[in-house]
């Protein structure tokens, strides 16, 4: 069973004080989900909308939810944002990518809808992430991005993430690869 750890905060949302809460995706909300996971990637794929078929992963929370803690941002009924956490294992065991060493988590797919951007829910999204792999004794938080991920670049860098290389993955988009030390709180 994992273990729920609910994040909620109020903030001031076009003049209103409004109840963000992050917290782990239900069975009946993986469809709006993966929607919005998709349609937060959707600007940096090509004009065709295809992404190497990295999109139809993009969507696919029930797959990964099996595998991993797929977490999300609930904004008064509304999924807003989510985030996938590998904890134990890879949610592609097949991937060009090294299995999860003992002490990491990994966050994969984080992605605020368009229209809830630079209201910090990215911040409180890796945070969540960060509370939870904390709780299940890992030590460090790696993350991969993209070059174009200016936004998603800065706030990892902005929360201690260090550059730590390049990577190509089974999507066949260079990736760079951030990680950052989480046994400081």
């Amino acid at each position: 069973m994992r273990r729920s750890l609910a994040h909620i905060w109020s903030v001031l949302w076009d003049g209103m004080i409004t109840t963000v809460r992050v917290r782990p995706v239900r069975p009946d909300e993986y469809e709006e989900a993966g929607a919005v996971t998709l349609l937060a990637y959707r600007e940096f794929m090509s004009p065709d909308g295809e992404w190497g078929g990295y999109e139809k992963r993009l969507a696919d929370v029930a797959g990964r939810a099996t595998r991993a803690l797929v977490l999300v941002a609930d904004l008064e009924g509304t999924i807003v944002a989510t985030a996938t956490l590998e904890l134990d294992e890879r949610i592609n065991p097949q991937t060009t990518q090294p299995p999860l060493q003992a002490d990491e988590a990994h966050l994969r797919m984080l992605g605020v809808h368009p229209n809830h951007r630079g209201r910090g829910i990215g911040r409180r999204m890796v945070d969540a992430c960060i509370e939870h792999a904390r709780a299940r004794g890992k030590r460090r938080l790696t993350l991969d991005t993209t070059e174009p991920m200016v936004g998603a670049r800065a706030l990892y860098e902005g929360m201690g993430f260090i550059f730590r290389g390049y990577a190509d993955r089974d999507t066949g988009i260079s990736l760079l690869m951030y990680e950052r030390d989480i046994t400081a709180e």
